[in-house]
């Protein structure tokens, strides 16, 4: 009896899921490259003069993520502020002249400042940003020649649906505040008023598995209550309403400053879709709020279809033109939203000008999908077309004098070797952004901040020839280093804004003269943080999978490493899948072995300091066959071969050891993981991080799949690791965060296949993080996780069982 006793205490412990005590702490060296303190941010003015320091700290803590917060219309709201929850905020600001090279600090900031959304006013002599209390959001303007910041605001703002304010001058602001107290919010009755009803009757209308909806009438409103602005206007310090309370999910400024483009938000709210598909209304207003013209009355975009390259049928894009006094324009489809439908044009852009009293005008139609326009002057604006479900897109040159359309260039959007780069503006007399012409007119120039190329990325300056419609490279970053352009400071004498790093050097940032050709003189002296990792080494790996596609990883190996001496590693690689339509841009090596090391808590590199090799951005492509197929036709298949090409080249190399390999990946980094343990023999073990299992749940498409589960219900099945939980036999470690608001991840794919592997006699463990969303911030939790993810590889993969078999694909394929 006592024997059978202890069996069944036995088989409790080894299988039971049971809570652990408190959190634990990684290595030290994890821990130190974690909590390192950030470089600050810069901005600087348009001339170069002065630049803004922006300083942050490393990650709140678990109690801030633990602050009240209601979640509705897709919004995460805290309650007691009129503010969205889970920010990323600025703790300091500093000024330096670029000048003198003198570096100043900011008087008047706000005690434990939390700031964000820095604009620098029209003249650039202030800058504005928000600053968020546990009670209040304010407004708060630094004067740059006293270096002194003041709040402007008396009424606090309400910031929940974004555009949280703009500049119509240099002493007026724009912004939205709250109509009542927090504490005036509506009380949940313990009575309901009725039964909660939705209804669809006959229209097709699918949707996407968006989370924190609406649910109840009391959540509607909850919305309506916290999403309820006045608009002001703040003239030094002197508010004035604008207009009458409404929901403004967005408002912009006309280039003459003398209109306003609205689009607030009506009821009824949807229950399908987040706040920004609601039934809304477009308008244009005088600056005092009086409607001058309703756009478009727009329906919810739950009633949108699905599929890539479909639209909700009705008008879409409504923007002011920068190049002109008063006018906006918008886009309508011309096949009923439904791009399969045969014709010849498929969307038509609209504009209309001040008073507004007319009838629109039609510009132009596009024979592929109307993506937006950049306008220049009388003569040159860029109009952009794609076609999602072709990874297609096209520039033309339209001219708004003569309505003539001239193509530039067509391109699949995953070649990367022939993006020409974003045209570089400048401010034209209204203070907005145009397209900047060179060369007398007939030239654009063009920043490409990547450069993507054969020898990897290597960042460029050019200039596109609207004639010859060729792109003339007149600087590109030298091999060794990588060096981009952030800002075009001067854009006839070619001053340039650069961040420039190595492997060793720390990104800094210089000031460029290309035609002088003088010395670039540095405005920033930014130190490693990361001491941890100096001589670690790091090199673009490239090889080939089994059926010739060119596959590239960065390879981080330990210090002072010598695979003749040290022998093979034991190896964490790190992946997130991508589709492509082909394998010659599927085989683009991107990114750059020479830039330096920055620690992103998601990110593998924590691990060369344990003695890992560590194969981080381990390319996985999944590549369309041919023409008449699709990539995901054979997502495993295409996903064991490039697992195995990476652990093959790491073992001819002789640094990993393909018998202790592990595998590691966060959203749809982890569906490929909880896949690659079902269908094969080659890890030791794998990490998966708030990902979606069972596909199933997301039955109207998911990443860039665009058929629906009942068109391709063999598909998702295949594609399901959840399916195949019986044959995940290799330990897998399962981390979510308690609150994920991504689309698709809801916190049950990881409870459902946790349970359907532990149900199977998998080795499996669950970790559930607090508080957290999609995305992970708080201190002690990323702490834990590094924690979870080292003990999971120590005990699996660096100290688990040498196996003398190769590794190989289950038999299952």
């Amino acid at each position: 009896m006592r024997t059978t006793l202890l069996l069944i205490l036995t088989f409790i412990v080894q299988t039971c899921f049971a809570q652990e005590d408190g959190y634990k702490m990684p290595p030290k060296e994890i821990a130190d490259l974690l909590l390192a303190k950030p470089a600050p941010a810069v901005s600087i003015d348009g001339q170069g003069n002065w630049m803004l320091l922006m300083e942050r700290n490393s990650y709140p803590s678990v109690e801030e993520l633990a602050q009240p917060e209601l979640r509705i219309a897709g919004q995460r709201i805290n309650p007691n502020n009129y503010a969205l929850s889970r920010q990323n905020f600025i703790n300091n600001f500093k000024l330096k002249d670029l000048n003198s090279n003198k570096e100043y600090p900011v008087a008047g900031l706000p005690a434990g400042m939390l700031a964000g959304n820095v604009v620098w006013s029209p003249n650039e002599k202030k800058i504005a940003f928000i600053n968020t209390t546990n009670k209040a959001v304010d407004l708060y303007v630094i004067d740059i020649s006293t270096r002194r910041a003041t709040r402007v605001n008396k009424q606090a703002l309400n910031v929940i649906l974004g555009q949280d304010f703009i500049w119509m001058d240099n002493n007026t602001l724009l912004y939205k505040t709250i109509l009542q107290p927090a504490t005036a919010a509506p009380i949940r009755s313990l009575m309901p008023s009725g039964p909660t009803i939705q209804q669809n009757l006959g229209k097709i209308a699918p949707s996407r598995t968006y989370q924190d909806l609406i649910k109840s009438p009391y959540d509607e409103k909850l919305f309506a209550f916290y999403s309820t602005v006045q608009l002001v206007k703040n003239v030094n310090g002197v508010e004035t309403k604008i207009g009458q309370p409404a929901i403004y999910n967005t408002f912009s400024l006309s280039p003459d400053k003398k209109y306003l483009l609205t689009r607030v938000i009506n009821k009824p709210f949807s229950y399908l879709v987040p706040a920004n598909g609601f039934n809304s209304s477009v308008n244009i207003t005088d600056v005092t709020g009086k409607i001058v013209k309703v756009i478009a009355m727009l329906p919810s975009t739950e009633l949108s279809p699905s599929g890539y390259d479909n639209v909700l049928n009705a008008p879409r894009s409504f923007e002011w033109r920068s190049d002109e006094p008063a006018t906006i324009t918008w886009c309508v489809p011309l096949d009923s939203g439904i791009y399969k439908s045969k014709t010849d044009y498929h969307d038509a852009v609209y504009t209309l000008s001040a008073p507004f009293t007319g009838e629109a005008k039609e510009l132009f139609k596009t024979s592929w999908r109307y993506s937006g326009i950049s306008w220049g002057n009388e003569h040159v604006a860029l109009l952009i077309e794609r076609l999602q479900s072709k990874q297609s897109t096209r520039l033309s040159r339209y001219n708004p004098s003569t309505g003539k359309l001239e193509t530039l260039l067509e391109r699949n959007t995953t070649d990367a070797y022939n993006n020409p780069g974003i045209p570089v503006t400048e401010k034209n007399k209204y203070g907005q952004q145009v397209i900047k012409l060179v060369d007398n007119g007939t030239k654009l120039l063009m920043n490409n901040p990547v450069g993507s190329s054969p020898k990897g990325d290597l960042p460029f300056i050019a200039k596109f020839d609207l004639a010859t419609k060729q792109n003339e490279i007149i600087w590109r970053c030298p091999e060794g280093t990588f060096e981009m352009v952030t800002d075009v400071i001067n854009a006839d004498k070619l001053v340039l804004l650069t961040r420039r790093e190595s492997q060793k050097e720390m990104p800094n940032y210089y000031i460029k003269n290309l035609v002088l050709r003088s010395a670039d003189r540095a405005i920033t002296n930014f130190t490693n943080p990361y001491p941890q990792l100096e001589n670690i080494s790091k090199q673009k790996i490239s090889y080939k999978r089994a059926d010739g596609v060119d596959l590239t990883g960065d390879l981080y190996l330990p210090k002072n490493y010598d695979p003749k001496k040290d022998g093979p590693l034991p190896v964490l690689m790190w992946a997130y899948p991508r589709e492509f339509n082909n394998a010659a841009d599927a085989a683009q090596i991107r990114g750059s072995q020479y830039r330096f090391t920055m620690v992103s808590y998601g990110g593998p590199v924590f691990w060369v300091t344990q003695g890992y090799a560590v194969l981080d951005n381990t390319e996985m492509p999944i590549v369309a066959t041919d023409s008449s197929k699709k990539p995901n036709d054979n997502f495993t298949d295409q996903l064991r071969m490039n697992a195995e090409a990476a652990i093959n080249k790491l073992a001819e190399m002789g640094v990993g050891d393909r018998n202790r390999v592990a595998i590691g990946g966060h959203s749809y980094g982890a569906f490929m993981t909880a896949n690659l343990l079902a269908h094969t023999n080659l890890f030791k073990a794998g990490i998966a991080r708030s990902g979606a299992y069972n596909r199933s749940l997301t039955p109207f498409g998911f990443q860039n799949e665009d058929r629906t589960y009942w068109e391709a219900p063999e598909l998702y099945s295949a594609m399901s690791p959840f399916s195949y939980a019986d044959k995940i036999k290799t330990p897998l470690l399962l981390i979510h965060g308690e609150m994920d608001d991504n689309s698709g991840t809801f916190p049950i794919q990881s409870e459902r296949l946790f349970n359907a592997v532990k149900g199977h006699g998998g080795t499996i463990r669950f970790v559930i993080l607090p508080y957290e969303a999609h995305g992970y911030k708080g201190k002690e939790n990323l702490l834990h996780m590094l924690y979870e993810q080292n003990t999971w590889l120590d005990k699996y993969v660096k100290h688990g069982e040498k196996d003398s078999t190769p590794a190989t694909a289950k038999n299952a394929f």
